[in-house]
């Protein structure tokens, strides 16, 4: 890889940034653009907010340079930003409705997305194995601190999905791992490759309304995170093999005082 000019790319973010701020676009974007002919792997997350910004389309995902940068640089702090400031309670949602529905002890949970372990720590006790993977070596570093998982990898997950050959799970979880995702396919059907015929997938996402979305199956959402159509969600699990068991209309997270409204979706492979 080539030398980044640290320099210039941080001159070219910042510039970018306040230009954004000060409500001047297409100003803001050639300087994004800018920050990408420096950064090509895009570690700063420019794509996404180009398109957070409406201008050019939704990447298929975020870059995954900016996603273990973002995660690496938060992960200290993670579990206070998530839980304490923006009241994020995803993991509880999800034990809520597997007690509800009846779901479970299962025997292997693989927790895509696991950062530092609300999830698998939320669920210990229903699972008598949890393979954790995250592709920020610093959030798996402080899950492996908290010994809840009995195996844990660093990697992208789609590629950890399409490479893996362990065990199959009955059990897969995903939450807040689609506000890094636009297409959905390469998950949906990675998880169903992973997992027993029967076995559950769970996950949260996060999604606006059908006027905003206009149309769109996903969208990167003002909080450069991406945001998915419901009917978009529902056609990825039918093409990829699953059948739905529920979708809950929940609020992911508050961000700015506001709530960020999205869904829990649990679904089954047939």
């Amino acid at each position: 890889m080539a030398k980044i000019d640290e320099e210039a790319l941080a001159e070219a973010y910042n510039r970018a940034l306040a230009l954004e701020k000060s409500g001047d676009i297409d100003a803001a974007v050639k300087a994004y653009a800018e920050v990408l002919d420096i950064d090509p792997e895009d570690h700063g997350g420019a794509s996404v907010r180009i398109a957070a910004l409406d201008r050019g389309d939704a990447p298929p995902k975020a870059p995954d340079a900016y996603v273990e940068t973002l995660f690496d640089q938060h992960a200290e702090a993670f579990e206070d930003i998530l839980v304490e400031q923006l009241g994020y309670a995803v993991p509880a949602l999800v034990r809520q409705r597997l007690q509800t529905l009846g779901l479970g002890p299962f025997k292997r949970m693989l927790d895509l997305g696991c950062g530092t372990g609300l999830t698998g720590g939320t669920l210990r006790d229903m699972v008598d194995d949890i393979t954790g993977i995250d592709i920020s070596e610093n959030m798996v570093e402080l899950a492996h601190e908290k010994d809840l998982y009995e195996t844990l990898y660093v990697a992208e997950i789609e590629d950890f999905l399409e490479d893996n050959d362990d065990e199959a799970f009955d059990l897969i979880t995903a939450t807040d791992v689609l506000p890094y995702l636009g297409a959905l396919e390469p998950l949906f059907f990675g998880a169903a490759e992973n997992m027993v015929d029967g076995g559950l997938f769970i996950f949260s996402s996060e999604t606006r309304p059908a006027d905003v979305l206009a149309e769109r199956p996903y969208m990167v959402g003002p909080h450069q995170r991406f945001v998915h159509a419901e009917t978009y969600v529902r056609e990825r699990l039918a093409a990829t093999g699953f059948e739905i068991v529920e979708i809950t209309d929940i609020n992911v997270r508050m961000q700015d005082g506001e709530p960020s409204p999205g869904h829990l979706v649990i679904a089954k492979k047939k």
